[in-house]
């Protein structure tokens, strides 16, 4: 006679330490207490549909959309005409990870050089 067995490891973890674990990469300002953060993570977690979409990061979120206006007329200052200073490479990589990022998170959008905004 065989006998199978089916072995599951079942661990618990500390709410706050998975709280904290969610948090990881997020960035809070250096002002905020531990609890202060704490509380916010909690917040975050208990309102998460507002804040993220299924099992998404925080930040992908829909039907929120704000619009932004642009103060000045044309023709615009020469200040803002001016094109940006060059940066090192390894910035420029950075920048690119970073707008990657919220582009995938669809926090922020590609758009046309002719669409109309």
């Amino acid at each position: 006679m065989k006998f199978s067995f089916d072995i599951y490891q079942i661990s618990a973890q500390d709410p706050i330490e998975e709280l904290l674990d969610e948090s990881r990469e997020g960035q809070f300002s250096t002002t905020l207490t531990s609890k202060q953060k704490l509380s916010l993570l909690k917040m975050l977690r208990k309102n998460r549909p507002e804040f993220a979409i299924g099992e998404e990061p925080l930040g992908k979120i829909r039907g929120h959309d704000i619009e932004l206006y642009l103060h000045g007329e044309r023709p615009y200052l020469p200040m803002l005409r001016k094109h940006p200073y060059p940066e090192s490479l390894e910035t420029r990589k950075e920048i690119k990870k970073d707008i990657n990022g919220l582009l995938d998170m669809d926090v922020i959008r590609r758009i046309g050089h002719n669409e109309i905004l």
